[in-house]
């Protein structure tokens, strides 16, 4: 049974068990909303993260970290790196999405270090592998696109983007919009240009029956992809975008009706003031379903700093129902990220969805706060670094810019807190802190 079957049915597995335990939830109340298809737990037994993650209503919004080799760096070595680097900044899941040199190996050497949730893209194996045997792309078959995600389901893989959602009405919309940017989906362009070539329906969609087959036999959490996700925020929210999320609400009803767990993708890029309405707008259209958002990026003029960017529009996202964040890079839209850019695109969307959790009021959220804060008041600089979210930059920077004095040395002997402290009699506070 999946862990969804087993919600259903009363059943508390162990994971389930450690979720709970880790949200500071009632494993029944935890398994109620697993069952109303609210929460999902990737957690293929063939993988068994040590540390499974909950996802959806109630819980800590989760980030994710994506990694994985391009054809002009199929390095192994340098992804593993990224790995023990995005567990040691506390990452809650992993994707894969790897098309140079030996897919297979690497996501086998990859899930063997993942003690957390690891997701793929079917499609790029396929693809990979077609252009391998020296064919097009769109040579693919349908064989070749069910082949990898029964594979990848088999090595134990948690969770797989796969984007049902593009259909051929929806692709008719597309060309009727007008869109600034098309298509900014890899997997999504791959379908597209296959279906178009071969003049037939998505087989993710058509044989959506096929893939619930799947799912439910490894117990793979699908993640319902966004193929026509805005790449540029003047194409945010238009008709071929909300087609696509009408179907993915379809699409959620069958899944759950087969008993597999289901999450939705979107949206890209999206201006800040339509964030909101379109987190809302899926959880409507989907049923409540957990949202695992890709940005948004709220503008399209900072390559560079699209992490920035990204943490931004993810902030405002979570904020307002989103419970999956995908990180964004320094290197977004430029190239593969190195160990500096995946550390700082999780720290920044760890920010996000920590901010996030503030205001949906999770269990515990705000007592970090508090304990930092304190430790702020009372200069005990050893308490701040253990309770940032990057205690690695928290030391770099106190030992670039040392202060003389207890304090910082922005304010010195000028500290706000230290003044105050003195003034109001305070106990513990007359040394004082950074304001």
């Amino acid at each position: 049974m999946t862990q969804f079957e087993k919600a259903k049915k009363g059943i508390l597995s162990p994971a389930l068990k450690k979720v709970a335990g880790d949200e500071s939830v009632a494993p029944e109340k935890l398994a109620e909303l697993v069952a109303a298809g609210l929460v999902v737990i990737p957690f293929n037994p063939a993988h068994a993260p040590a540390r499974p993650a909950g996802i959806g209503r109630g819980l800590r919004t989760k980030v994710n970290v994506n990694l994985g080799t391009s054809r002009d760096f199929p390095l192994l070595a340098d992804e593993l790196r990224k790995v023990r680097i995005s567990l040691a900044c506390g990452a809650d899941a992993l994707m894969d999405l790897s098309t140079g040199g030996n897919l297979v190996r690497i996501r086998k050497a990859i899930l063997a270090r993942t003690p957390i949730p690891l997701g793929t893209v079917p499609i790029y194996q396929a693809a990979v592998k077609t252009l391998d045997q020296r064919r097009s792309i769109v040579d693919m078959t349908e064989e070749d696109l069910f082949e990898a995600v029964e594979a990848q389901a088999r090595e134990g893989v948690d969770f797989m983007t796969v984007h049902s959602g593009l259909t051929l009405k929806a692709i008719d919309r597309l060309k009727k919009q007008g869109r600034v940017a098309d298509v900014v989906s890899r997997g999504g362009a791959f379908l597209l240009a296959w279906m178009l070539h071969n003049g037939k329906e998505n087989p993710f969609y058509a044989r959506f029956d096929r893939l619930l087959a799947i799912a439910r036999r490894h117990d793979v959490t699908l993640s319902l992809g966004d193929g026509l996700r805005p790449g540029s925020v003047l194409d945010a929210t238009d008709r071929p975008q909300i087609e696509e999320l009408l179907t993915l609400g379809e699409l959620v009803d069958l899944a759950r009706a087969a008993g597999v767990q289901v999450m939705v993708e979107g949206p890209g890029h999206v201006p800040l003031d339509q964030v909101e309405m379109n987190m809302r707008l899926e959880k409507r259209v989907c049923h409540g379903a957990p949202f695992y958002v890709l940005g948004p990026l709220v503008t399209d003029i900072a390559p560079g700093y699209d992490h920035i960017v990204s943490a931004i529009g993810g902030a405002v996202a979570a904020a307002a129902g989103a419970d999956f964040l995908c990180y964004v890079t320094p290197a977004e839209h430029l190239g593969l990220p190195t160990d500096d850019d995946v550390r700082e695109g999780l720290i920044a969307s760890k920010i996000a969805a920590h901010a996030a959790d503030i205001v949906k009021g999770v269990p515990g959220a705000l007592l970090r706060d508090r304990e930092l804060a304190r430790a702020r008041k009372r200069l005990d600089w050893e308490t701040q670094r253990r309770l940032a979210i990057d205690p690695v930059k928290f030391a770099a920077v106190r030992k670039r810019r040392r202060s003389k004095s207890r304090a910082c040395s922005m304010c010195g002997e000028f500290c706000a807190m230290r003044i105050v402290g003195e003034f109001l009699g305070a106990k513990g506070t007359a040394d004082g802190g950074c304001a």
